[in-house]
């Protein structure tokens, strides 16, 4: 009996991704990566999800290997050159939040264009995306270019390794135009249904970073060693190249949102409504990375030996939330096209199922990191101390994957409704006034140490997702006008 009802309902899980047609996985990842001219409005909810989360959760992927080839290289030329990277790094995180912002708000407006069945005011809203982020690149490079050294020198470094490596704060900064780009270009293409082409993009940086990473880096033939700049020069390139290779595509008209240069001139009401979705998605960001900021901080105070063994265990924690990630994407862009094309109970239906398989997966994940986290820290340190530590890290946090999973799909759907003031509050109550204090109680009241640090994400990242399925069953998300 129990063996009959499993099977019915295995049948009913398969027959909602493959709207009652005979399952064909290979086709539908073709399908997913080759690109696809699917209404995903009509289509199979469940065929609508995988279609779109394989190439998101691709793209996903491969965002985060560009970071990591980029210090696998620089780690070679020794720890002053390292620290620069990570000390420019903590600064790119403030332009990695505004730009998600404005990813955020591009997804919502561009995809309720293409669900009304209007892609020339999807190129509307695409086109003032991309104006708005060249304005905030600007303000962003002009200081970041003239004050690099006194950048470094704030930040700690002596004069003289302020004096040598000036030029990679200055590149990169200066350069954060092509990383705002890059990032409201592929919201562009995701949210009007072409995830394939945002993946091919960033394939493309990183494969162009891989091969100019070591050649400005170390030298060859005729090109000379450049160091920790050959670095930056690399990175800004490789992106450079993507974004140039965007643009192309964008204004070939050969995709489902139609952009011409004429089009390319300031529309106040829709730039205006950039901003005030944006604004949200930003603060989303800033409240989320400032409370890591204040949890390292409290970390900090039990040891070196704590902060690497965390620091270790988030890596593997980040990296192992990409999936989620990328079909939480998938759930934005499906609600943002069926709000547009009137179906707000299909673009529901869109995030239950999206949540259901969210949790199911990192479920799984969570279990396998519970059961065999030392494995996994031991990869990237031999100290007994920092695999001890990374060991417990791991293992208490893995143990909230099942409620990150629905969070951030809940967070996603509020974010693709053009709803991100609700997402915002969710997260300013759960992290700032629930973890931070609670990781303060548990770690020195209780004196727990960092046990009572991971207890406090655990239960706060818990909450989180609860408030917002909560507040997302009460359907306002629904009616919001952009």
């Amino acid at each position: 009996m129990r063996y009959t009802q499993m099977s019915s309902r295995i049948k009913r899980l398969v027959a909602v991704f493959t709207g009652g047609e005979k399952a064909s996985w290979w086709q539908d990842i073709r399908e997913a990566i080759a690109g696809t001219e699917r209404d995903f409005t009509e289509s199979s909810v469940g065929k609508a999800i995988f279609i779109l989360s394989v190439p998101m959760v691709l793209e996903m992927v491969m965002e985060s290997l560009f970071s990591i080839a980029d210090i696998w290289f620089v780690s070679r030329l020794g720890a002053d050159a390292i620290a620069t990277v990570g000390l420019t790094e903590s600064v790119m995180t403030i332009v990695y939040s505004v730009a998600s912002g404005f990813g955020v708000a591009t997804t919502a407006l561009v995809a309720r264009r293409i669900g009304e069945k209007d892609p020339r005011g999807a190129g509307s809203a695409a086109v003032q995306a991309i104006l708005l982020a060249l304005l905030v690149s600007v303000v962003i490079s002009l200081p970041g270019i003239f004050l690099a050294r006194e950048f470094l020198i704030l930040m700690g470094t002596t004069e003289a390794v302020a004096e040598e490596y000036a030029l990679y704060p200055a590149i990169i900064f200066g350069s954060n135009g092509v990383v705002m780009l890059l990032f409201i270009i592929n919201a562009i293409f995701r949210s009007s249904g072409d995830a394939a082409i945002s993946f091919r993009v960033i394939l493309v940086a990183n494969l162009i970073n891989l091969v100019l990473d070591p050649l400005f880096i170390f030298g060859w033939g005729p090109v000379p060693a450049l160091g920790i700049k050959g670095a930056a020069i690399a990175t800004a390139m490789g992106r450079g190249i993507a974004v140039i290779y965007q643009l192309y595509l964008l204004l070939g008209g050969h995709h489902r949102i139609a952009v011409k240069p004429s089009d390319f001139r300031v529309r106040p009401r829709v730039m205006g409504e950039l901003v005030r979705v944006s604004l949200g998605g930003i603060f989303q960001n800033l409240i989320a990375t400032s409370s890591w900021i204040f949890l390292v901080r409290i970390i900090a105070v039990f040891g070196s030996l704590a902060v690497a063994g965390y620091t270790i265990a988030i890596r593997i924690i980040v990296f192992a939330l990409l999936p989620a990630s990328g079909i939480a994407n998938a759930a934005a862009t499906l609600v943002g096209q069926n709000l547009g094309a009137g179906h707000p109970q299909r673009a529901e239906r869109s995030v239950w199922i999206t949540s259901y398989v969210n949790m199911a997966m990192m479920g799984l994940i969570g279990i396998l990191l519970v059961l065999l986290p030392g494995g996994l820290i031991s990869f990237f340190s031999s100290d007994p101390g920092v695999i001890s530590q990374g060991t417990l890290a791991l293992r208490i946090i893995s143990m909230g994957f099942v409620f990150y999973g629905l969070s951030m799909v809940m967070i996603q759907a509020f974010n693709g409704s053009g709803d991100t003031v609700t997402p915002t509050i969710i997260f300013f109550f759960g992290f700032w006034l629930v973890e931070i204090p609670l990781a303060w109680l548990f770690a020195f009241t209780l004196q727990w140490g960092l046990t009572g640090t991971c207890l406090a994400i655990v239960i706060a990242e818990s909450l989180v997702a609860v408030v917002a399925w909560w507040y997302f069953r009460k359907g306002k998300w629904k009616t919001e006008k952009i």
